[in-house]
Parts: C-alpha cells; structure tokens; sequence
C-alpha cells in the first residue's frame, strides 16, 4: 500500500484533497467495493420497480405510488452502503492487516487520513442520491425534489456524518478480518426489514416497527422520504428525525473516539 507523499509546504486543506483524491483512485480500483456501493441499489431499484412498480402502497394516512417510496429507500440503503458497511468492513481490514498501524507511523496526520475516507464516503453518497433521483425520474416518473431540495440536502449532510461516526464505532465490535463483512451485515441488513426500506412501515408488525424505531437507518429513510413524498409541504426536512440522527451520530463519534484502533486486535 502506498501512501501519499507528504510535502512540509502543504496546507492542511490540501493535505486532505491529497489524501480524498487518492481514496477515491483507490475505491474504483476495487470492484467489490463498486459493486456493492454503487451497483447493488441500481440494480434492487430496477429490481423492485419493475416487479411492484404499477402499485400503491399507504404511508402515513395517504396513498403513494410503489416507486414514489422505493427511491428514498434505496437512496437509503446506498447512504448506509457507502458510509456505515464501507467504513467498517474497510477499516477493519486495514488495522487486522496492520496497514491502519504503518499509517500511524507515517508523517500523514490521522485526521487527514481519517478525513478523506469520510470525503469519500460523503462523495458516494451525493454520486448516489443524484444517480438513483434522474433514474428513478427517468424511468418510472418519480418527481425530482425541487421544493423540498432543502430537507433533501439537509438529509444528506447530516445522515453521512452520522452513519461516518457509527462506520467507525461498529469496528469496535470486529474482532478479524474474516468476520468483517458478516458481522456488519448481520447489524445492518435485518434494519433494512425492520425500517419499512423495503417492505412499506402499514405491512409490518407493530414489535418490528417498534424496533426499527430504536435504530438510526429507519430516521434516515423518513427524512429522506419526508423530501421525495408529494404530500410535503414546506422544505421537506424531518426535524424529528434529524434529531434522532444526531443523536445516534454523537453516540457513534464517542463510541469511536474512545473505542476506534489503529493496531491489530491480536498486537
């Protein structure tokens, strides 16, 4: 693994668009990491809308069309892709293979190297809610938020940061390499269920939306369809939600901060 070079006249600033623009080469070098951030909710949006795309489903008192709700789903479940499932399996791989280790060693602050991977995370994200809003408006005639473009904005920003702190907060719990992806996915996969992503929130059991409720990717998902549902009035931002987001972000960041390793579990 190669680091970027350091040099003594840079600019903190620039030191982290170094370190952001190298992530960034190195993410779409891996094509596990593609398929599984990028071209996994492509394919689950076609997927869904085209076998429920002529339906309705009740949300909250009224009536939506099927594909009115599944694209604030998936935009969901990329965010949490991109952010909580990429951060965590990633960087429990670099520290059980001691690549977290040789970087703390290097001149590189770790905030800058910590900082460009929440860049990139942040970039995905925005690459994905814009990718999956034209596809969804393109092919299946969801409407484009225009007068909600502020709660969809402010969705964004603060559900990254969020699901960033918990991204690393969830490393905590991963003892190897090998357990990386099945333990994240075992956290977060039965929470898409339980969030109504994708099965709408009126068809579930009262004790599953109840737990849903407790956890943060059910808040992201609301405040992400609080912006795309044609009943919104105003800016489309779920105020209540986004607070139980920053809640769950401030528990992740100290979790992290306390918590988050740099060496192998076994040094």
């Amino acid at each position: 693994m190669t680091e970027p070079s350091l040099s003594p006249s840079k600019s903190d600033a620039q030191l982290l668009l170094h370190q952001y623009g190298y992530d960034q080469k190195q993410f779409w070098r891996e094509p596990a990491s593609v398929f599984f951030t990028v071209a996994m909710p492509l394919i689950f949006l076609f997927l869904f809308s085209s076998i429920f795309g002529d339906k309705s489903v009740n949300v909250d008192g009224h009536t939506v069309r099927t594909t009115t709700y599944l694209v604030p789903g998936i935009v969901t479940l990329a965010a949490v892709s991109a952010t909580i499932v990429n951060l965590a399996i990633t960087f429990t791989i670099l520290r059980e293979k001691g690549l977290l280790k040789r970087v703390r060693s290097t001149p590189l602050p770790p905030w800058v190297y910590l900082g460009g991977r929440v860049l990139t995370a942040t970039a995905l994200t925005v690459i994905m809610v814009v990718a999956l809003t034209v596809l969804g408006r393109l092919f299946y005639g969801v409407a484009i938020p225009t007068s909600t473009l502020p709660g969809l904005v402010l969705t964004l920003l603060i559900g990254t940061a969020a699901c960033c702190t918990l991204g690393f907060a969830l490393t905590s719990l991963i003892p190897s390499e090998g357990a990386a992806p099945a333990i994240t996915n075992a956290v977060i996969l039965p929470l898409y269920f339980f969030s109504g992503i994708f099965i709408p929130e009126d068809n579930l059991p009262s004790g599953m939306k109840f737990v849903g409720s407790l956890f943060p990717v059910r808040h992201l998902f609301r405040s992400y369809f609080a912006a795309f549902d044609p009943a919104t009035t105003g800016p489309g931002i779920a105020w209540g939600h986004l607070a139980v987001l920053l809640a769950w972000g401030a528990v992740g960041g100290v979790i992290a901060v306390r918590t988050f390793r740099w060496t192998p579990r076994g040094s």
